[in-house]
């Protein structure tokens, strides 16, 4: 009996080792791939100009997987030391708090969620098991630890002042958001909880429509209900950015239509580049621009439709012609559940891929990065 019993232990505690430590590990790696490859060869021309920018990404979702940012690793696309050889100087870390079983860009519904398993494994705190709320207010507190973890080489930036001192110290900065606003519960006072918490880009909608709208791959096809128009209205009076990747084109126009400040599509590709169902329409992109706001241009398939340098660039350049340079930005989706071709060490292949494109170079520099710098220097609260 004792002897039965000993296995069943030794089954059970291997079971726990695989579980909360090789499954979550094994997961991150399958699921954010970077395609194999030789090293890019980059000319000493496009290393000089790219050592020379100030690179910045709106959206990673680096905060969901269990390893320490802080510290290189082999899996994934993002930690701090690739960040530095990349030269990117801001990126902004999105908490992924809910995704459906059999995640489409197509439909979804809201009735099953992938990350509560996540969360489990990777042995976040117990009130997160299901709370989204909690969840969102963890990843942020990731942040916090991040930026202690630095050694002084990182700046959780919540306001103007802070991206700018980062900045002029040469420090990473990175500025938190949410993808999908379904953290707040249906409570406007979670705004207020997440604003102290560090929020300050709050995107609507993820794979399933929630209680503020539609999503571009819900099932309703509806724009922002009356509490969503209340929670827009309240985040930017907190001083947020708005973010409506995923969002349905319903919701986009709705939003377009209250808010008073610019809008960001943090991680998209062009419809007419790449007629995806995850891109909403070019007319929609160009509202977008010609009220002040910031396309991130994404890495993946779903986005640009082939997942090479090649087709980044190409829609790249099909952004600057349908919306004007100012308004072009990079949207990775690094550690988003993608494969893409670089991780984030090696964006000075993409700007060899631009050069080689014929790009500008200013306005290789404003793609890069400082356009998305300055939107945020601009639209984040002053202090």
């Amino acid at each position: 009996m004792k002897w039965i019993i000993g296995i069943l232990l030794l089954a059970v505690a291997v079971g726990a080792v695989v579980f909360f430590y090789y499954a979550p590990v094994r997961a991150d790696a399958q699921m954010n791939v970077v395609i194999a490859h030789d090293a890019y060869d980059v000319s000493h021309e496009a290393k000089k100009v790219h050592d020379t920018l100030r690179v910045a990404d709106l959206h990673a979702d680096s905060l969901l997987w269990m390893r320490d940012p802080s510290k290189r690793h082999s899996r994934g696309h993002v930690d701090l030391p690739r960040l530095r050889e990349g030269s990117v100087r801001l990126q902004v870390f999105s908490a992924v708090t809910k995704t459906p079983s059999g995640l489409n860009y197509d439909k979804n519904d809201a009735g099953s969620d992938d990350i509560t398993l996540l969360a489990i494994a990777q042995r976040w705190p117990v009130k997160s098991w299901k709370s989204l709320a909690e969840r969102a207010l963890f990843q942020a507190a990731r942040l916090d630890k991040l930026e202690r973890n630095s050694a002084g080489q990182f700046i959780f930036a919540k306001t103007a002042d802070d991206l700018a001192g980062a900045l002029d110290a040469g420090l990473i900065a990175g500025v938190y958001a949410i993808e999908g606003a379904h953290p707040l519960e249906g409570d406007i006072a979670n705004i207020d909880r997440l604003y102290d918490a560090g929020l300050r880009v709050m995107g609507l909608q993820h794979f399933f429509d929630n209680e503020l709208g539609g999503s571009l791959h819900g099932q309703s096809g509806l724009g922002l209900t009356r509490f969503g128009r209340e929670a827009v209205n309240h985040a930017i009076a907190k001083g947020m950015i708005i973010d409506v990747a995923h969002s349905s084109e319903a919701t986009v126009r709705d939003v377009l239509q209250i808010a008073e400040t610019p809008v960001i599509v943090s991680h998209t590709g062009f419809k007419g580049h790449c007629d995806s169902h995850r891109n909403i329409s070019d007319e929609l992109m160009i509202s977008i621009a010609e009220k002040g706001g910031l396309v991130g241009v994404g890495y993946w398939d779903g986005a640009v439709c082939n997942p090479s340098l090649d087709a980044i660039a190409s829609a790249i350049i099909y952004a600057i012609n349908l919306i004007g340079v100012d308004h072009v930005a990079l949207g990775s989706d690094f550690d988003g559940t993608v494969t893409t071709p670089i991780d984030a060490s090696e964006l000075s292949a993409l700007t060899a891929a631009l050069l080689a494109a014929k790009v500008d170079e200013t306005d290789i520099r404003k793609i890069m990065g400082e356009n998305a710098i300055q939107f945020f220097l601009e639209n984040l609260p002053a202090d």
